[in-house]
């Protein structure tokens, strides 16, 4: 969702998303801008706006994309280029548009493959128009609530598992429209109250595993509730419906620029976070593997090799001093006793472990990934 930012601020992140796209390709600039799909435009006038679904080219190899200029959303959208698909960029607000014309990244009317649509991922209709001609819809978008004391509350839940329904519910009604990936959370996985506590061995925390909405709750774990809510509502709205729908639910999302770019949807991954890392639940995924994953299962979806859920991460956080550093890199005050907990928790056996295979097995059957880099305990 827009969030209202000083142009001082806004200024910073159009740097960090260019530098996102140019990071890690060789030469200059425009050698960069060219190996990831993207090129100079000559200014405004070049980000062309689609008057609902005429703009960009129809056709098998037409995505839209909401949230696009999200951290998770932006990596997709280069990643689909990359892999050749024309991208419609769903755009809520005209912040989002001004970001857009500040990169000056778009070549013009969309001849780089990105054609911009402003639709609201609580109005149906806009969704309607802004997916019509389009084979299949990525919906990263998501709300976040920078006045919330962990940016995001009890409301954002709702409204996301508002919106969660309205995508599906268009994508239903929009008849070019036959697969969906949303995306949810790895949160939406891991929060239960009922886990054995005497096995022998650690509880396997995979795909069949959801969080308990109750629990979530009661104890105020706001972003887990609003990402198991709104992917259980997607689920539930897509069931018996003539649409193929899959979910990624990754880790806590970081890379290039995730402390500026996505410092307020990390800080409210986190809360619990000391829970999570004593029980090995704490996680984190690379922005280029969460974004190649997702361009995987769409794929997959074609000759109906991928289905269900898929838990996405690259390194389970297993040591104090790594948590407090992406703490401290994400600026979140640490306490004595906080630190001893934290502490505690590396000197004891976790209770359970993530699994990732199903992602795994179908990633190793696709072809081969190629990331630019690959991010693990280097949060940044």
């Amino acid at each position: 969702m827009g969030v209202l930012r000083s142009t001082q601020s806004m200024q910073a992140e159009v740097e960090e998303m260019r530098a996102a796209l140019l990071h890690g390709h060789g030469g200059g600039a425009a050698a960069a801008a060219a190996a990831a799909g993207w090129r100079p435009s000559a200014g405004d006038a070049d980000v062309k706006r689609a008057a609902g679904g005429d703009g960009g080219a129809a056709g098998p190899r037409t995505v839209c994309v909401t949230g696009g200029i999200s951290f998770v959303g932006f990596a997709v959208v280069d990643r689909l280029l990359r892999h050749g698909y024309t991208v419609r960029l769903a755009l809520e607000t005209q912040e989002d548009l001004d970001k857009l014309r500040e990169m000056e990244m778009f070549g013009e009317d969309g001849r780089d493959g990105v054609w911009t649509v402003m639709a609201n991922v609580t109005d149906p209709e806009s969704l309607h128009r802004a997916f019509d001609g389009c084979a299949g819809v990525f919906h990263t978008s998501a709300f976040v609530d920078p006045g919330g004391m962990s940016g995001y509350t009890k409301h954002m839940a709702s409204l996301e598992a508002k919106a969660a329904e309205q995508v599906i519910e268009a994508c239903v009604r929009t008849e070019s429209v036959r697969k969906c990936v949303f995306t949810s959370s790895l949160l939406a996985c891991v929060w239960r109250q009922n886990y054995p506590h005497d096995r022998r061995f650690p509880t396997i925390i995979d795909e069949n595993c959801w969080s308990d909405e109750s629990f979530c709750r009661d104890n105020k774990l706001w972003f887990a509730l609003g990402k198991t809510a709104a992917e259980k509502t997607a689920w539930r709205a897509a069931r018996g419906r003539d649409l193929k729908l899959v979910t990624v639910c990754p880790a806590l999302v970081t890379g290039p620029g995730f402390r500026r770019r996505n410092s307020t949807a990390s800080i409210a991954y986190l809360k619990g976070a000391r829970a999570m890392l004593a029980d090995g639940l704490l996680a984190t995924a690379s922005v280029e593997t969460v974004a190649e994953a997702h361009v995987r299962v769409y794929e997959a979806m074609g000759d109906n090799t991928a289905g269900g859920r898929y838990i996405c991460y690259d390194h389970v956080v297993k040591r104090p001093e790594e948590f407090a550093e992406l703490e401290r890199q994400l600026g979140i005050p640490r306490r004595a006793a906080a630190a001893a907990a934290a502490q505690d928790s590396g000197d004891r056996p976790a209770r359970f472990d993530l699994c990732r295979q199903k992602l795994a097995r179908l990633m190793s059957t696709r072809r081969r990934c190629t990331y630019d880099d690959y991010y693990s305990v280097a949060f940044d």
